[in-house]
C-alpha cells in the first residue's frame, strides 16, 4: 500500500521559515561583527550594509544581468531537459545503445565547464547561444541519469501485466515507463536548476571578454578588476535568489501540475 505523502500544515511552514530568518539573521550579525572586530579594509570585505549600499547603487545593472543570466539558465535547462528526457527514453528502449553511449554522458559530467566553454567560443563564438550551450552541457547528466534510471524502474508485475495482455513497446513506455519516471525527471531537473545558473555564469565569465554582453558573470568579472568587492557579493546573493528561485519554480510545477504522477 502506498502511504500518502506528507504534506506541511501552516505550522510547520511558519516554523522552517523561521529557523531560515533566525539563521540568516545570525549570520549577517556575525559578517558585521568581523569585520568590525578585525577592522578589515572594504575592499577586502565589505560590511552586510555597504553590500546593500552598493546594490541599490547598482540596481540597474543587476536587474538587466539577472535577467540575462536568468533567460540563459532557463534556456538552457529546458533544452536540457528536453534533449536529456530523449535521450533516456532511448537508453531505456535499448540496452546496448545504453551501454554503448551512457559513458560519455558522464564524460560531460566529469570535464570541467572552464575547460569546455573557451573551445565552444572558438565554434560558437562571444553570444548568447554559446551560454545556453555551457548550460545544456552542465546540466544534461542529471536528467539523463534520473529518468533513465525511472524509465528502468518499472515493477516486474505491472510490465508482465502490459506483455500479458500484448501491449506494444510504445504503450509499454508511454502508459506505464513514462508515468513512473515524472518523479525521477523532476528531481533530476530540481538539481539541474542550481547547476543551470552556475553554468550561465561560468560561461559568461568567457563570453563577457569578448563583447557587451551584461549578465552576471560579466558584471563579477567586471566588479572584480575594479576591486568592487561590495558589488561584487551583491552580484553574488543576485546569483544565489536566482538558483532559488528556479529551483522553486521547478518545484511549484512538481506540485502543482504534475502531483498526480510525483505522488504515486
Amino acid at each position: 500500500m502506498i502511504k500518502p505523502r506528507k504534506r506541511w500544515d501552516a505550522g510547520e511552514l511558519v516554523a522552517s521559515a523561521t529557523m531560515v530568518a533566525t539563521v540568516a539573521i545570525a549570520v549577517l550579525l556575525l559578517w558585521e561583527a568581523v569585520v568590525y572586530l578585525f577592522d578589515l579594509p572594504k575592499a577586502l570585505l565589505p560590511t552586510p550594509r555597504q553590500c546593500v549600499k552598493a546594490a541599490i547603487a547598482e540596481s540597474e545593472a543587476l536587474i538587466a544581468g539577472t535577467l540575462s543570466t536568468g533567460l540563459a539558465a532557463i534556456a538552457g535547462l529546458t533544452a536540457a531537459v528536453l534533449l536529456g528526457s530523449l535521450l533516456a527514453v532511448i537508453f531505456s528502449q535499448s540496452r546496448p545503445i545504453r551501454l554503448a553511449f551512457f559513458p560519455y554522458i558522464i564524460l560531460l559530467q566529469t570535464v570541467p565547464v572552464v575547460a569546455i566553454a573557451p573551445l565552444l567560443i572558438v565554434w560558437s563564438g562571444y553570444t548568447f547561444r554559446t551560454v545556453v550551450i555551457v548550460t545544456v552541457i552542465v546540466c544534461l547528466f542529471p536528467i539523463v541519469n534520473s529518468v533513465t534510471e525511472g524509465l528502468l524502474a518499472t515493477g516486474r508485475e505491472a510490465s508482465d501485466l502490459f506483455r500479458l495482455y500484448g501491449a506494444s513497446r510504445a504503450k509499454r513506455l508511454l502508459h506505464l515507463q513514462v508515468p513512473s519516471a515524472i518523479g525521477r525527471l523532476m528531481l533530476g531537473t530540481k538539481t539541474s536548476s542550481g547547476l543551470a545558473v552556475i553554468g550561465a555564469i561560468v560561461a559568461e565569465f568567457f563570453v563577457g571578454n569578448g563583447t557587451s554582453y551584461d549578465g552576471l558573470g560579466t558584471l563579477m568579472t567586471g566588479w572584480q578588476a575594479l576591486t568592487k568587492t561590495d558589488a561584487l557579493i551583491a552580484a553574488l546573493f543576485a546569483s544565489a535568489m536566482l538558483g532559488l528561485a528556479l529551483f522553486g519554480f521547478v518545484h511549484l510545477i512538481s506540485v502543482t501540475l504534475l502531483r498526480r504522477w510525483m505522488d504515486a
